[in-house]
């Protein structure tokens, strides 16, 4: 998705196989409904908002960027510092916040890697991989007792 010509048809979230892209119905910056809970509306307020994370205006399509901010401040971290990303050192927001590590973020070329090691498991799997879209989200096969279901 090209998000600099994007002019709102909504054809990319009818064409997404995945179906994760919503449209941005609200102008959050600007909407009256929200302008007593909504620090963007006075000047103070906007002090509060994330700097790292555009809030795009209306009439968009949008998705998932994996955390781009973090992901490029952990690269200038490690670079500044002169030594390789480490394993787990950018965490996104999701897995961050998911209470039961469920969510797991990292480099798939790094053969050292948790998460290359994950993609190498007998019951990872990748969604729709059989029609071509070439996924970079693993997922994992949910364990289930049958012994416990025969009893």
């Amino acid at each position: 998705m090209t998000y600099n010509r994007c002019i709102g048809t909504r054809y990319c979230a009818n064409n997404c196989p995945y179906k994760v892209r919503r449209f941005n119905w609200f102008n959050y910056k600007a909407y009256d409904k929200f302008s007593e809970f909504n620090p963007s509306q006075d000047m103070v307020g906007r002090l509060v908002l994330n700097p790292d994370v555009t809030v795009r205006s209306r009439g968009v399509m949008e998705k998932c960027s994996m955390c781009v901010q973090r992901i490029q401040a952990g690269k200038l971290d490690a670079k500044i510092e002169g030594v390789p990303v480490a394993d787990g050192a950018i965490v996104t927001a999701c897995s961050e916040a998911c209470p039961t590590n469920a969510i797991t973020f990292g480099d798939i070329n790094d053969t050292n890697s948790k998460v290359h090691k994950l993609r190498n498991d007998k019951r990872a799997y990748l969604a729709l991989e059989e029609v071509g879209t070439r996924p970079s989200v693993n997922y994992m096969v949910k364990v289930r007792n049958r012994e416990e279901n025969l009893a």
